[in-house]
């Protein structure tokens, strides 16, 4: 699993990739999450901000690595240790089940989206944020996988300055925008919005911070709200 210290550096040292892919979250849960959980919140860095900048406030966590959970827990995070395969709640618990980032490690995708539904009250939403495999990002991720370094003589001249590491590159399988749609569908959730943020190439998206677009176009990092369809 991820080292926490590892993870919340590279996301400081581009922080305004971190605060782009905020501000997407951010746009999806408006006006308000309710009762919120975050599944593979990892060191809870995008909760924290989330509560500290914005006033969104996440009520719970589920988290598999104990070492990233303890990081979580020291920002104030109500985290439990737990798979999104196989969430620690009962069913129609929440108002918001948020899968950032999530589910291109799980082991089972189609059940962990299944378990969010679970968990989810009748009417209440699900928010799914990822790198799409289309993209310039997930295509240069794959090549570096491919080649099995960032340090290639050709991949270096392209790729972003900071780089995620290639060991969290290897163990991740990025899914494509029409894949998240078919695993929301499949489970029972109606779309309602998408939007995408990180539309510059990978070498320059942290020169400055994006705002969220509607849609997909041309985004790297891309969110789907779906809607559990009840009163």
């Amino acid at each position: 699993m991820f080292e926490a210290g590892r993870y919340d550096s590279w996301f400081l040292r581009n922080n305004y990739v971190l605060e782009s892919e905020v501000l997407l979250l951010k746009y999806m849960l408006e006006p308000g999450p309710g009762r919120a959980l975050s599944v593979g919140c990892g060191s809870g860095l995008f909760e924290f901000i989330l509560r500290t900048r914005y006033g969104i406030v996440i009520s719970d966590c589920v988290e598999p690595s104990p070492a990233m959970a303890e990081v979580a827990r020291a920002r104030g995070l109500n985290v439990r240790i737990g798979y999104a395969e196989e969430l620690p709640f009962e069913d129609s618990t929440f108002d918001t089940v948020i899968l950032n980032g999530v589910l291109d490690y799980v082991k089972d995708d189609v059940k962990a989206v299944r378990e969010a539904y679970r968990v989810l009250r009748p009417g209440g939403h699900i928010v799914v944020a990822d790198v799409i495999a289309e993209g310039s990002y997930g295509l240069l991720y794959r090549l570096a996988e491919l080649l099995g370094s960032w340090d290639d003589p050709y991949i270096a001249r392209v790729r972003p300055l900071n780089p995620y590491p290639i060991e969290y590159v290897r163990q991740a399988r990025w899914h494509t925008v029409d894949e998240i749609r078919r695993l929301l569908e499949d489970a029972g959730f109606i779309i309602v919005k998408v939007a995408q943020t990180l539309t510059r190439h990978p070498r320059y998206s942290n020169e400055s911070v994006e705002y969220p677009i509607d849609g997909y176009d041309r985004g790297d990092y891309v969110a789907f709200k779906g809607w559990k369809p009840g009163p």
